[in-house]
């Protein structure tokens, strides 16, 4: 049985600012085996992001075993790991 999918407790923080400045945004962090939090789309783009808790220490916001061997694997596909809502809407090009 799969547990609930665990979230950075900023995730609610960035998808709302992303969804504000509309962007799309779908959640995939119940898919796990390092497949990135967020799926979303702004103006015909589709970004995958990765979401840390910037609040804690650096060696807890490493990126899991399975995140690198995903990040490696899809490597051509626009991926970003973002730690706050600004760094997600820049990740976006919502902001400059």
């Amino acid at each position: 049985m799969r547990r609930a999918a665990k979230i950075d407790s900023n995730q609610v923080k960035v998808v709302s600012a992303l969804r504000a400045a509309g962007v799309l945004v779908l959640s995939l962090a119940a898919l796990g085996k390092g497949v990135p939090d967020l799926l979303c789309a702004f103006r015909g783009k589709l970004v995958l992001l990765e979401v840390k808790d910037g609040q804690k220490v650096p060696s807890a916001r490493k990126l899991t075993a399975d995140q690198v061997e995903f990040h490696k694997e899809w490597a051509d596909v626009p991926l970003h790991v973002v730690e706050s809502p600004w760094e997600a809407l820049k990740a976006m090009g919502c902001v400059l």
